[in-house]
């Protein structure tokens, strides 16, 4: 993999074709930036501001799952203590939004998990998590598309109330039931997102205000119901915690996708005005509004109505009705149907930045690069995207897929915790340059006497480049292998974690291999954090990137917490899902044989050190002069 330091951060390894897998493209910078707005590239508009990005968070996270988790996880996991298991997955989603934060202010760039990836990890991984981050979005949004007829079928008076226009209908023959109603909804939305991100931004907060105020009604009147009544749903001979402290995290595992859909806030990092400060409190903000509104619906529902005389599919107006506001059902239905409107748009946005990004560095047909002149959005992008999702919505029940969005979503995240290991302790050291620019770095090279044939000679070799300060913990660490046994640590930490969280999560193994693999599983986890915790990371990361933003604490234990959490996940997500996102991954992989590897732009690139960036620039910057 790329952070291994198989001969720099280039990628230039000696495996043949494998160095085309883990080359790494360069960072942000003000030259990058500037270079690619010399060769006409139009750029996203610089319009959103902190309200802007905490309104695309909490709406893109806030879905309709809210009003229909709260009693499908309290009666069947955690009961009383539903409460507890939002706040552990707030807590755990933390975890993955601090990680997103880091990385985000250093790298604002379009493209989210991919793009990160793409510099810290190595180009075939980046394009992997690009079609997985698919998954999550197109197919994401599809199913929240085909949530929203029948909730406002409900408002109309019933399933069958809306016009045969808007209604589902059933194709004679093949059976296929179509829904009109979020096909167009789609388009809607799509239109709108062509319009301009402030002008989108600024709809999805009104969506999204009203859904809070929906909320909100709950609580409050929710609240008012509970003391008046005593809460009953409180008094309950089996206690707060009727499942045990096994069932309260097995509901906090699936409650921990209620706030996937803030790591939308950094797909837009690109279009904001000073990504720096306003990107890690965008996410900051927008998870603790969801995880406070989380906690305390969850707190009043499960109070008014024991949890094992909840209706599973619409806990929170059978709550209500059975203190007799029935016509509460309507309020909450509103809210249902504007959360899933403001998560649709949440799932459209970034995808289209996702597209447009890998178009960039040449996976994709430029086509999608395109950003228009007056909207300086990426309106074929953004139509693509929305032609997808119209035909899904319109013609496939996505809601067998509905596991792929999670899985895929889950790949992003433990990437992301991944790249900040990677950054701190190898960020890349060499940095790739358009062959145009070869005869800059003959001259640089000359004035430094480096041999430009052989590249590998660059990163580690260089007298100019200070690899770390001291490393005197271990006699095997010293300046020239630092790298490579932070590398080999980070390798040891995911496999460690791989084999733990598989052996725990196979029960149909006998218990002396699962124990045999619990203990390989722990030595190797242990062996990588206490190797990371007692190396110095690398002074290189103090440059990396656009400096003097967010800084993620506790490195190397908080992203391997993360780490955990997310693969724990990922391997007890169903057999199924995993056979459908792995034929997903095998037909990307040979897109990207077949014709990313062939179309990047890191192709014919020439690798230099990264200490030796600025000079070329200037160097550049005066021949041009």
């Amino acid at each position: 993999m790329g952070f291994l330091d198989c001969g720099g951060g280039g990628g230039k390894c000696s495996f043949g074709g494998f160095k085309t897998l883990v080359r790494r493209k360069q960072v942000d910078s003000e030259h990058a930036n500037a270079a690619s707005s010399a060769t006409g590239q139009h750029q996203l508009a610089k319009a959103l501001t902190v309200p802007h990005l905490i309104t695309i968070g909490v709406g893109s996270t806030i879905g309709s799952g809210v009003y229909i988790l709260v009693g499908t996880v309290a009666r069947e996991h955690s009961g009383p203590a539903l409460t507890v298991s939002f706040l552990i997955a707030g807590i755990a989603a933390a975890l993955s939004g601090i990680c997103y934060a880091e990385l985000a202010s250093r790298c604002p760039s379009a493209g989210s998990a991919y793009h990160y990836s793409y510099i810290c990890i190595g180009e075939a991984f980046a394009w992997l998590i690009g079609w997985a981050l698919m998954l999550e979005y197109t197919i994401g949004g599809s199913a929240v598309a085909r949530g929203i007829s029948p909730n406002l079928a409900l408002l109309f008076g019933g399933p069958n109330s809306l016009p045969s226009f808007l209604a589902r209908q059933t194709i004679p023959g093949i059976g296929i039931v179509v829904d009109p109603c979020a096909s167009i909804l789609v388009i809607v939305v799509t239109g709108l997102l062509c319009l301009g991100i402030k002008e989108s931004a600024f709809v999805q907060g009104i969506v999204t205000a009203a859904n809070i105020c929906a909320l909100m009604f709950i609580i409050i009147a929710g609240g008012y119901l509970g003391f008046k009544t005593g809460w009953r749903g409180y008094e309950l001979p089996a206690g707060y915690f009727p499942f045990g402290g096994q069932g309260m995290l097995a509901g906090a595992s699936t409650l921990f996708f209620a706030y996937a859909g803030f790591d939308s806030v950094t797909s837009t990092a690109e279009e904001v005005k000073n990504p720096q400060r306003d990107l890690p409190v965008g996410i900051g903000v927008a998870l603790s509004i969801c995880c406070t509104l989380y906690i305390l619906v969850s707190a009043v529902i499960v109070g008014l109505v024991p949890y094992y005389a909840m209706d599973p599919d619409t806990p929170i107006s059978s709550a209500f009705a059975s203190h007799g506001i029935k016509w509460a059902a309507y309020v909450i239905t509103i809210g249902s149907c504007t959360a899933l409107c403001s998560s649709l748009m949440g799932s459209l946005l970034p995808q289209s930045r996702i597209l447009m990004a890998m178009a960039r560095d040449g996976l994709l047909p430029s086509f999608f690069s395109e950003v228009n002149k007056s909207t300086q959005v990426p309106v074929k992008s953004t139509i693509a995207t929305g032609l997808l999702a119209t035909i899904l919505a319109f013609f496939m029940d996505v809601e067998q897929l509905s596991g792929m969005v999670s899985l895929g979503t889950l790949l992003a995240y433990t990437t992301v915790a991944i790249s900040v290991l990677i950054l701190r302790y190898v960020p890349p050291d060499e940095v790739p340059f358009p062959s145009e620019f070869q005869e800059v770095i003959d001259s640089v090279s000359l004035r430094r006497n480096i041999p430009v044939e052989n590249t590998e000679a660059y990163g580690v070799s260089s007298e100019n480049i200070p690899l770390l300060t001291t490393t005197e913990k271990y006699p095997f660490v010293n300046k020239g292998n630092r790298r490579k046994v932070a590398g080999w640590a980070i390798m040891a930490t995911c496999v460690g974690v791989l084999v733990l969280t598989c052996a725990t999560s196979s029960l149909s193994l006998c218990r002396t291999i699962r124990y045999i693999l619990c203990g390989l599983g722990l030595v190797l986890l242990f062996s990588g954090v206490i190797l990371l915790s007692s190396i110095d990371q690398d002074d290189a990361r103090h440059n990396f990137g656009h400096t003097g933003g967010f800084i993620c604490p506790m490195v190397p234990l908080l992203p391997i917490a993360c780490i955990l959490i997310n693969v724990y996940l990922l391997v007890n997500i169903s057999a199924a899902t995993w056979t459908r996102v792995s034929v997903w991954l095998v037909v990307a992989l040979f897109a990207y044989i077949f014709y990313g590897r062939k179309h990047s732009l890191l192709e014919n690139a020439v690798y230099v050190p990264a200490s030796h960036v600025d000079e070329i620039y200037g160097t550049s910057s005066n021949c041009v002069s």
